[in-house]
């Protein structure tokens, strides 16, 4: 913990902080928001199927990948807590860092032979490349309090995703010229597969690397951690007892309290846009051909990857004019807004248009979010256990948001009542926002 209090605040520490959302943001962009999706929708129209066989029972394509993607994260709000409990046992959260980073990269990398003969392996490798990208996310984030003063939280953090959105831009457009130029790439038709299909299978394996790659200036100058006093016994179940401990000590943090339940809403409602949006744009907007649907959704993510990284740091400028929480009740009033805005979307234009003031919202509401909670916190070497609270609650959020998403758009046969539904989160944020700074009695 010396050399952390020695370097807090350093520069050079700052940045190499920072510079790890560089490294893993390709993945939630390429993998979680453009290609993949594509990809795996490309897989069950080139086989001119609708379901597979699984464990001995058909589902559909649209199903299959969301079960797998709330279990994933249901298995990342349990095994959080249990990294953060041997973390403290042996003061090292840099080599959980570097475990979760390598097996979310490798996982990348596997998804090359994602098929659906071999659909098993393939979902497998989907469900740990989730794990090892929110799972490092979540320890990333527990130190921002140990390298960065109050402060200078809200401008570390603005910057760090800042960052992503760039590196990732960078990859994607990258992989872009693939998909859509293979030959150029030396890429053609092989063994049954389309060349475009292949270059998809390509940028997989540019994300692994990638993230590898990058990774290694954070690893270079972050410390290993704190070792907690008293983390001797009980290693497995000491994460959980820290999130009780954790859940004790709200009692006397009341705007602590106030504003993660605030954030517990918000965020559900943030995080299961983020993970359905491609798949709404597929579905609801009326793209034409299917090449002009797989330009225009891809078109539409870089749209909102280049304005958001204005939008991160315009937040971070505004939260230091009007304060952190006047700024996200303005934020949550514009994804309210957005939602609505969505239910009447039609053309490729008016998807642009959403992109555009998603980009403007989503940096900036994730960075502050992060930072603002940091803020809030006691006095404290115990980040890691109060950050992976923070973790789980939004993973229980995205568990809870994705379930509501479709059980709204099942029962009622569209996914744009469920962008009305997410809406009331945001009302609902908002005004458990208000009660934030208000004294308790």
């Amino acid at each position: 913990m010396e050399k952390v209090l020695a370097l807090k605040g350093s520069k050079k520490l700052l940045n190499a902080w920072a510079f790890y959302d560089w490294a893993n943001s390709v993945y939630s962009l390429v993998i979680s928001s453009a290609i993949f999706p594509i990809f795996y929708g490309a897989l069950f129209r080139v086989a001119e199927i609708e379901k597979v066989t699984i464990l001995g029972g058909e589902i559909a394509r649209a199903p299959l990948i969301s079960y797998v993607t709330s279990l994933a994260f249901v298995f990342i709000a349990i095994i959080t807590p249990l990294v953060s409990g041997i973390a403290d046992y042996l003061g090292n959260k840099k080599i959980f860092l570097q475990f979760f980073c390598y097996l979310g990269a490798l996982s990348c990398i596997g998804l090359y032979w994602f098929s659906l003969e071999n659909i098993y392996f393939g979902l497998t490798c989907y469900f740990f490349g989730l794990v090892g990208f929110w799972v490092s996310f979540a320890i990333n984030n527990s130190y921002l309090p140990d390298i960065a003063f109050p402060e200078q939280q809200d401008g570390i953090s603005a910057k760090g995703f800042s960052l992503g959105y760039v590196g990732s831009v960078i990859l994607l457009v990258f992989n872009l010229a693939m998909v859509m130029q293979p030959a150029v790439f030396g890429i053609t038709d092989s063994g049954g597969e389309v060349a475009e299909v292949k270059a998809m299978k390509y940028s997989f394996i540019s994300v692994g690397i990638w993230w590898i790659l990058f990774s290694q200036y954070t690893f270079l100058h972050l410390p290993k951690g704190y070792k907690k006093e008293g983390a001797r016994t009980n290693i497995v179940l000491n994460g959980f007892k820290e999130l009780k401990s954790v859940w004790k000590q709200l009692g006397a943090e009341t705007q602590l309290k106030r504003y993660l339940g605030a954030f517990f809403v918000y965020s559900m409602a943030v995080q299961t846009i983020m993970l359905i949006a491609t798949y709404f744009g597929e579905e609801e907007i009326n793209w034409g051909t299917d090449s002009e649907r797989t330009t225009g959704l891809i078109i539409s993510i870089l749209v909102i990857q280049i304005v958001a990284i204005f939008g991160a740091t315009i937040t971070a400028r505004a939260s230091k004019s009007y304060g952190n929480i006047k700024t996200l009740i303005v934020i949550n009033l514009i994804w309210m807004l957005l939602c609505i805005y969505a239910y009447f979307l039609q053309t490729p234009m008016d998807f642009y248009i959403a992109a555009g003031f998603v980009g403007v919202v989503m940096g900036g509401i994730q960075a502050l979010s992060r930072s603002t909670y940091s803020k809030f916190l006691p006095e404290t070497t115990d980040t890691t256990s109060f950050f992976s609270f923070y973790d789980v609650a939004e993973k229980i959020g995205i568990v809870i948001g994705t379930f509501l998403y479709g059980a709204v758009a099942q029962l009622t046969g569209s996914m744009r009542n469920s962008t009305i539904f997410l809406g009331l989160f945001f009302l609902v944020g908002m005004f458990l926002l208000t009660r934030v700074n208000k004294k308790s009695r």
